[in-house]
């Protein structure tokens, strides 16, 4: 259309809001797009578009937007739609086809004519955004009839795929992780790797893909180390195949002699079962084997074949939960392609296979073990076997069909010993046997290596056979149902007050011997002691509470702008503290300008309670009783208003408030007054740092936390504010 060929979408801004924000739960980006002229082209107005874009992703089919059924969305489009809410669309399903995690997305008018903002989930900011752009790039080529949708489309999904496999956790720990936030278990990534919190604070375990926190590195150590793990294995009465180390070509064969023949050579500390060769007969085979070995490890070991087929079972806690076996790799000879040609005719053409962590097979290449292999059928990769002639390609190829079900109970028994003897929570125990579901010693089976740190693809996405729920059971094993994953979180924000009421909330924890984290806007304390000396009360500083180990208790102070550009740091708290709301407090630079929208950022605070947790709001705050009904948990109001028809109706259906009078502070559960509290006594000077109503709402914070009265009254009379400078802290 050479009306629109000129015509392009420019990206402002982008904020990244990495917790819970006025638009959801969940981390998303938040861009500010100016479509410029495009505002004069709405979807049906551009003859063909609609057309085009269903042609490139007909699967948008299922967004229900707007009507709140199927097509919702491409109804719209034919009514008439703009290009932010079509981006919003676009990238969500190009993140969707292309495996990323998301789902939400909404689009809003922005400050001025042609600007918009978009927002989109974002578990990781950089996918996101690119998804973003690359939908931008679509929409204009859809609109100007450029290029071929489909094309574009399978181009970008390749790219986003590949860069979902950069910036991703692995496959292995995100089932973990998915697994615990099904849970309500919150997770933190700790690097670009797979390191991964589940938890908060002093309740928190830490995984690297299927290690723990409680791995230790002795026990990894001897994993390493095969020759070190059948010896203690072996002592313990577990079948393992007899061998030793050997030291060189000759070696390896005088020990193949000793231990008898057929033998496996294989390096002492590989992994992946690189340089392992297999029931070898002959010197030349063994010498070969050795040489190959030799270059995958430190040491080489030479053990008893055992006959049977490879199987991995995955032991967590003591307990079997998954088992996969391998396979015999072959091809059948047509008399016309080599076989280097039918391995990839007949093998590597499975959709099952392929080079990245989400396929189940491994692509067959001609390596030193398969030349090995194929030596001994008197075969070479260039070779052209004849009609129907069977030829084994790999003996003990890839371990990806499930066979949990079938696993005898004295294998289980065998396998989750030999985890115990090694140290570790979490393996991954090689056994080769000939039915899984008999005893070891009945066929004589062998355990033949123990890992730490076990794959876990093969088990979710077996080639066949039934997915097993690895990630539960771990989860389940890390945080056993009653064992708590949070510590206690107390979120205050308002626009005044915040910060005596966070270190008043503070302050009345560590009353009870508890190592209490405090993220405010004079500083960020870790117990009595300040680590920094200026305002911490931002995501920054409030994440580094959850992520110390120490800390059994956070108190963390929220600003509005904070919430407002990076969202809250934890995902949901046991108290929410809602101080005050003065709307006219708004933030016209991002498009806050009214007291609705203001309200939406402060409500963040109360929407994350928790069931089990308390919202503190002040009832003579009218936007912050309207907060009330946000609330997951319980409420409990604090106010000066004797009178408060707020309050009265609330204690009147068996409520909880504070009520402050210019002499004391009443605690009231229903028609009851549970305690009464004097005001404290305190000089001028430190009087200026709070005044009344804050130290009833933090007294209510308190009892939210079921701090004890009598606790709450001492620490009411020895609070003392710490200087704004921290002089001397």
């Amino acid at each position: 259309m050479p009306q629109l060929l000129d015509k392009t979408i420019e990206i402002l801004s982008v904020k990244h809001l990495r917790g819970p924000n006025m638009w959801t739960y969940h981390p998303v980006i938040e861009v500010w797009l100016d479509i410029g002229d495009l505002e004069d082209y709405p979807s049906n107005l551009i003859p063909g578009f609609y057309d085009r874009l269903v042609t490139a992703l007909p699967s948008l089919q299922e967004h229900r937007c707007s009507y709140g059924e199927a097509g919702g969305f491409l109804k719209r489009v034919e009514e008439g739609t703009w290009p932010a809410h079509i981006l919003e669309h676009l990238t969500l399903e190009l993140q969707n086809l292309a495996g990323i995690p998301g789902g939400f997305g909404k689009a809003r008018d922005g400050d001025r004519r042609s600007v918009y903002k978009v927002m989109v989930s974002a578990i990781n900011e950089e996918l996101t955004l690119t998804a973003l752009k690359y939908a931008k790039d679509l929409y204009l080529a859809l609109a100007q009839d450029t290029k071929d949708p489909r094309t574009e489309v399978e181009n970008i999904l390749e790219q986003l795929r590949e860069l979902g496999e950069d910036l991703l956790l692995g496959p292995s720990t995100a089932c973990i992780v998915h697994a615990a936030e099904e849970r309500g278990i919150p997770s933190i990534r700790l690097s670009e790797g797979n390191l991964v919190q589940l938890g908060y604070g002093a309740r928190q375990r830490r995984i690297w893909t299927a290690e723990t926190d409680q791995t230790s590195a002795i026990a990894e150590t001897i994993s390493r180390d095969k020759d070190l793990t059948k010896s203690l294995l072996a002592s313990a009465g577990v079948p393992v195949p007899k061998g030793r180390i050997v030291t060189s070509p000759n070696d390896a064969w005088e020990a193949a002699q000793d231990i008898g023949l057929p033998v496996v050579v294989k390096p002492i500390d590989g992994n992946h079962g690189r340089g392992v060769f297999i029931n070898l007969y002959t010197q030349a085979e063994i010498e070969a084997a050795y040489a190959v070995a030799d270059g995958e490890g430190s040491e080489v070991l030479v053990e008893r074949h055992i006959i049977g087929d490879e199987h991995r079972l995955l032991v967590v806690g003591n307990k079997v939960v998954a088992a996969a076996k391998g396979e015999t790799v072959w091809v059948s000879g047509d008399g016309q392609h080599t076989v280097l040609e039918l391995i990839q005719i007949q093998i590597n053409s499975d959709p099952r296979r392929g080079s990245s962590e989400e396929h189940p097979l491994n692509p067959v290449r001609i390596d030193s073990a398969v030349e090995l292999e194929l030596a001994r059928q008197k075969l070479t990769g260039s070779s052209v076997p004849a009609l129907d002639q069977k030829v084994l390609i790999q003996s003990n190829g890839n371990v990806a069909f499930d066979v949990t079900d079938q696993v005898h109970p004295d294998v289980a028994s065998q396998v989750t010993l030999a985890a115990r003897i090694v140290g570790l929570e979490i393996a991954g125990v090689d056994l080769v046997v000939q039915d899984i579901s008999q005893p070891l010693e009945s066929q004589n089976g062998a355990i033949v290596e123990v890992n730490a740190g076990p794959g876990l693809l093969m088990h979710l996405k077996p080639a066949s056979g039934t997915p097993q729920p690895v990630g539960q059971e771990i989860a389940h094993h890390l945080f056993p149902h009653g064992v708590e994953f949070r510590i206690p979180v107390v979120g205050v924000t308002g626009s005044r007050g915040k910060t005596p009421v966070a270190e008043m909330i503070a302050h009345f924890l560590r009353l009870t011997n508890v190592y209490v984290g405090l993220s405010c806007s004079k500083g960020l304390f870790f117990g009595d002691r300040a680590v920094q000396k200026t305002d911490a009360a931002n995501w920054e500083n409030a994440r580094r509470t959850l992520l110390n180990r120490a800390v059994e208790a956070a108190v963390i102070e929220n600003n509005h702008l904070s919430m407002l550009i990076e969202g809250l740091a934890y995902d949901r708290c046991q108290v929410g503290v809602v101080l005050n709301l003065i709307p006219t407090e708004n933030f016209p630079q991002y498009a806050i300008n009214d007291e609705d929208q203001v309200f939406s950022v402060v409500r963040t605070q109360v929407d994350v309670v928790l069931p089990t947790g308390v919202a503190v709001l002040n009832a003579d705050d009218a936007l912050v009783v309207a907060m009330a009904e946000l609330c997951d948990g319980e409420v409990i109001y604090f106010t000066q208003d004797l009178a408060s028809p707020v309050v009265a109706a609330h204690l009147k259906q068996g409520g909880r408030a504070v009520v402050v009078d210019e002499k004391h502070i009443q605690l009231k559960l229903g028609d009851q007054t549970k305690k009464e509290i004097p005001e404290p006594h305190t000089d001028a000077q430190e009087n200026v740092a709070w005044d009344s109503l804050n130290l009833g709402a933090a007294i209510a914070a308190a009892w939210a936390l079921d701090i004890s009265f009598n606790v709450i009254e001492a620490g009411a009379e020895t609070f003392i504010p710490a200087p704004s400078h921290l002089a001397g802290v």
